[in-house]
């Protein structure tokens, strides 16, 4: 097999990348991956320089790293598949009593760079918080009541839902399955009939910010099929691919951070990851390597 290229079926992931977990940037690592590997992409990119674990020296910076993955990821992505982008307004403080506060719109300038790429906008689903989960950035307003000072709790996120483009309509992808398949993989009755999600958050004392369980869970049941591959490229400490695994599909995650990457490692893989691989970039480039000699 030709680096770069797939000769699997629609519904079929190559051995090599399931269950896989990488120490690396996520752009370095999909370099070494054949193209239309992934059926579906869940992700939440790092906060812009609202976190211990992202500093970026300028916002054009963040967004240009933002371009480059994602521009993988859909060359990485087969044909007429999902990738779904969890992101919210991140508020910068001020610096001093003589500054004001930045609130930059992540989500908006996300969505922009996506369709640049060829990502075909399908969805935007509402995640509302509960407030006492959030800052508290009324409380001063609520003291004066002045005109031009109002503002609110930010209690929303936004998931959105994109496709990548092609000719061919939803059923193409679904016929590339077997009917057992289709039929063992259909959406519970419960399922959610709007686009407004209320779920609370999730804390974890490794990360500051780490994906719900319950979001993991619909969006992968909405958007995938069992044994499909699923990516998230800024893993942390591997919610979806833990939530993969329950659903019976495969996952193939990234993550730079070597902290967030060890816990996996240390503290997931006996348990849920036992039949997974954590790779280095140069195990990964071997792992490929090996897997194209065999022609797998």
């Amino acid at each position: 097999m030709k680096k770069g290229s797939s000769v699997l079926s629609h519904a079929k992931s190559h051995v090599f990348l399931q269950n896989v977990v990488v120490n690396s940037d996520v752009r370095q690592a999909l370099a070494l991956i054949p193209d239309g590997s992934f059926h579906l992409t869940l992700t939440s990119p790092p906060y812009y320089n609202a976190r211990c674990y992202s500093n970026y020296p300028s916002y054009r910076d963040y967004l240009d790293l933002l371009t480059q993955a994602f521009q993988l990821i859909y060359d990485k992505t087969k044909e007429g598949r999902f990738l779904v982008v969890n992101t919210s307004p991140v508020i910068i403080p001020r610096a001093n009593r003589q500054n004001a506060s930045k609130r930059m719109p992540i989500p908006f300038d996300t969505h922009n760079l996506l369709c640049s790429i060829g990502w075909e906008f399908i969805d935007d689903i509402i995640w509302v918080k509960p407030e006492g989960s959030v800052k508290n950035r009324v409380f001063e307003f609520s003291k004066h009541r002045k005109p031009l000072a109002y503002k609110p709790n930010c209690t929303t996120e936004y998931i959105m839902i994109y496709r990548k483009k092609t000719t061919k309509l939803i059923d193409w992808n679904i016929r590339q399955y077997s009917e057992e398949t289709v039929e063992d993989s259909r959406v519970k009755d419960d399922f959610d009939r709007t686009n407004v999600w209320r779920m609370n958050t999730a804390r974890c004392r490794v990360h500051p910010a780490v994906f719900p369980v319950e979001l993991c869970r619909r969006i992968i049941a909405y958007y995938s099929y069992k044994g499909d591959l699923v990516f998230d490229p800024f893993a942390g400490i591997g919610t979806v691919g833990k939530t993969a695994d329950k659903m019976g599909r495969f996952f193939f995650l990234t993550e730079q951070n070597p902290v967030y990457f060890n816990h996996m490692r240390t503290h997931i893989k006996p348990n849920i990851f036992s039949d997974s691989h954590f790779f280095s970039l140069k195990e990964l480039e071997k792992a490929v390597s090996a897997s194209v000699l065999v022609n797998d």
